[in-house]
């Protein structure tokens, strides 16, 4: 069979990936704009890739895994260039809106801050793997020097290994996602043998084991030695397992930094879309907070954390789903007693039915953090169509070397 013959091509951008495009289009992972490269096409995509003409902006990748992992995308790119693109993505998702704003310095969260991962625990022959599946694999890269994780996400890697070996099947890897708490080690684990008294018996001892503060077997607790509490603020919440949770708590504190400047001197605010309340119980240290949330059992927990906290102001919750049943404005401006400003972190879809309410409703201020650069602008042209001014945007950066970039913006409504 005759092998096929290398391409040369030039790369010309990044992609909303993080691959870099060559003309064609041909898409090429771990490459840089202005890159001559070679490789075999498949299709669109471009593989055993060789950097024929490397650019300025590439560097030494700092992880001795980034080769054969596929939990970061951009460690052999330069941090100021990656700062710039994802500034520069958010940009260009707004002008695709025909919105232009003033922007703030990107804030980057430093290495081995990640407080939260997922690993996949594989049973092998000789006892387990654990680690992160490689790009568009299912080999499980092991990762004994990630340079991502925090220390304490990574003394969690041999007890994923423990639970690999009592738990996991032959076929298929588990899930286990870990988070740390104020207490210890919060674990969920997924896809795992099915659960029975003898290995009840085995996660019980692996909990105490590990020091573990909770863990649960898909949807079932198997012990929680102390409540795995995260402090939001001056309260100490409780949240369901594996439930939402900002990726770093440096990146958590710089969007609520920047949600509590936009919405300074409101005395009444409603936090859409609140989770168990990251911006929701700090903001109640100077205003009355109305939570609203889809997930009961996180609305659970942020009343919880607010009833037990000291020095709080009022806080209501309620259980809603915003995408069939957004807030109207009836709501947002009940009888008197207006609220002043909003807060909306919707999820990577955005929220555009529900910013269409907030839109007729013209509550003063809103503070929309966001996930998704692409589904922000187009809630944003809602905003401003309905008379708000995009007053700034500050990028947030707490997925290192990742593609995903993170915002909290500031909307007023024109005088």
């Amino acid at each position: 069979m005759t092998q096929a013959a290398r391409l040369t091509a030039t790369i010309t951008r990044l992609g909303h990936q993080g691959d870099g495009i060559a003309d064609g289009p041909l898409f090429a992972p771990r490459t840089l704009p202005g890159e001559v490269v070679s490789g075999l096409a498949d299709g669109q995509n471009l593989n055993e890739i060789r950097i024929e003409t490397p650019s300025d902006n590439r560097v030494q990748a700092p992880c001795r895994h980034y080769k054969s992992c596929g939990g970061c995308q951009l460690q052999h790119a330069a941090d100021t260039f990656v700062a710039d693109w994802k500034q520069d993505f958010v940009k260009q998702a707004l002008l695709a809106q025909g919105l232009e704003t003033e922007f703030r310095p990107i804030h980057t969260s430093p290495e081995r801050s990640r407080r939260r991962a997922t690993f996949a625990a594989r049973r092998t022959k000789k006892g387990a793997t654990v680690g992160f599946h490689g790009r568009a694999s299912g080999v499980i890269t092991e990762i004994p020097d990630c340079q991502l994780l925090s220390p304490d996400l990574m003394a969690a890697l041999p007890m994923a290994e423990a639970l690999a070996m009592i738990g996991a099947s032959r076929k298929t890897p588990l899930a286990v996602t870990v988070t740390t708490s104020e207490v210890g080690l919060d674990v969920l684990v997924k896809h795992g043998k099915p659960l029975d008294g003898p290995l009840r018996m085995d996660l019980a001892q692996l909990v105490d084991r590990f020091k573990l503060a909770r863990l649960v077997w898909e949807d079932e607790l198997i012990a929680m030695e102390q409540p795995p509490v995260q402090a939001f603020g001056a309260a100490r919440v409780c949240p369901p397992a594996g439930s939402f949770l900002q990726a770093t708590r440096d990146g958590e504190q710089a969007l609520l930094n920047t949600v509590k400047e936009i919405t300074a001197g409101a005395k009444r605010i409603m936090d859409l879309f609140a989770g168990c309340g990251t911006f929701a119980l700090p903001l109640a240290e100077g205003a009355e907070i109305h939570a609203v949330e889809g997930e009961r059992d996180m609305i659970s927990a942020l009343d919880t954390g607010w009833r037990k906290a000291q020095g709080l102001r009022k806080v209501t919750s309620e259980t809603r789903d915003l995408f069939r049943r957004p807030v109207l404005p009836d709501e947002l401006n009940p009888f008197g007693a207006r609220y002043e400003a909003v807060v909306i972190d919707p999820p990577r879809a955005g929220a555009e039915a529900q910013v269409r309410e907030l839109a007729k409703a013209q509550t003063p201020v809103v503070a929309y953090v966001s996930c998704n650069p692409i589904t922000f602008a187009r809630d944003a042209r809602v905003l401003v169509d309905a008379g708000y001014h995009l007053n700034w945007v500050q990028v947030v950066d707490q997925f290192r070397w990742s593609s995903h970039a993170e915002l909290a913006a500031s909307f007023t409504l024109d005088s």
